[in-house]
């Protein structure tokens, strides 16, 4: 059994810190040691940054995504195209396709995918918001940008019988072949993914 090496208040720290993730108990040991370190520089301003963001930081009730502002800074835009919508599971995909710069369009976050052995079902995901959304003859396509799992296929299935009777165009992002990948290190899976996938040279 491990005893404590600090107080009870810096122990919490290291506590609080190892339920992020990424962050074991040795990880979140080390960035509280340099948080305590650097108590002006570091502890006090995130701590600061912290409780402002826990005051300020909503849910979009429009797309889902988190913002100081509903609706969202990305809802709110005029220069996005309203008239497609990205759909992904959590806002860290939105934020990654984001990141990328690939598309100007609105987003949908579900929440998280269908999975019926943890017990969840079309009702705890952000679905039937999507279907009021398509429903307006505003939205003209629905990019699914799920995981290629199980549960992501099976929640792209679900959306898009869903969908069926709207007046939107339903496409998935492209599996297959990642740029810079070498056909040797890749799965059947994958493969068998960008055959079918093929696009005109």
């Amino acid at each position: 059994m491990s005893r404590s090496t600090a107080g009870p208040e810096i122990e919490r720290l290291i506590q609080l810190l190892a339920r992020l993730p990424g962050l074991g108990p040795r990880s979140a040991r080390r960035a509280a040691l340099a948080l305590v370190k650097k108590k002006d520089q570091l502890l006090v301003p995130l701590a600061g940054a912290m409780t402002v963001a826990a005051e300020r930081i909503l849910t979009c009730s429009v797309c889902g995504n988190i913002d100081t502002a509903d609706p969202c800074t990305i809802c709110s835009d005029p220069s996005r195209d309203a008239k497609t919508i990205v759909v992904v599971e959590d806002v860290s995909d939105l934020w990654a396709l984001e990141r990328a710069g690939a598309i100007k369009a609105r987003y949908h976050v579900l929440g998280g995918t269908l999975s019926p052995l943890d017990g969840v079902g079309p009702e705890d995901l952000n679905i039937e918001s999507l279907v009021q959304r398509c429903s307006t003859g505003e939205v003209s396509e629905v990019i699914l940008a799920v995981n290629a799992t199980v549960d992501g296929q099976t929640t792209a299935h679900v959306i898009t019988d869903r969908l069926t009777g709207t007046p939107v165009k339903v496409s998935r992002l492209a599996h297959g072949v990642p740029v810079g990948g070498e056909l040797d290190y890749l799965d059947e899976g994958t493969l068998a993914a960008a055959i079918r996938a093929r696009t005109p040279f």
